[in-house]
């Protein structure tokens, strides 16, 4: 088998693979989707086996996608390095919406405090009226 073949192959199967777990599909509940057994299936995703036109259609079908999906290069995944940096992009917008949100509260709060503190006050006031007028 030469460079380009083996490189299809793996291609294919990482892909089945990929769309396959995407559905929340086993070996098993592919296979029987398929009418196949589960033994092919495997030498397929592992790269032993090759398919059929008919088997390919029959896979994207299954697949929910066209035929030419199951041989497109899927994106890397994001770069570790890559994804700590949007982690922290995160942390920033989510300190400073916090901060934000605070800023524009605080007052609300700051007002609902005191009317509390004041309506207390009042209270006790009472209280300490009634209770020296007896």
């Amino acid at each position: 088998m030469d460079r380009e073949e083996t490189e299809c192959r793996e291609l294919l199967s990482k892909n089945i693979k990929f769309y396959r777990s995407r559905l929340g599909f086993s070996q098993l509940d592919l296979a029987l989707e398929l009418d196949i057994s589960t033994t092919f299936l495997s030498d397929i995703e592992t790269g032993k086996k090759w398919v059929s036109p008919k088997t390919l259609a029959l896979i994207a079908k299954t697949l929910k996608i066209e035929i030419f999906e199951l041989f497109k290069p899927n994106e890397e995944p994001l770069k570790p390095a890559l994804s700590e940096e949007v982690v922290k992009y995160l942390d920033s917008v989510d300190n400073a919406l916090v901060k934000q949100i605070t800023r524009s509260i605080e007052p609300a709060i700051e007002r609902t405090i005191t009317r509390l503190v004041a309506k207390m006050r009042k209270f006790y006031e009472k209280q300490i009226k009634e209770m020296t007028e007896k």
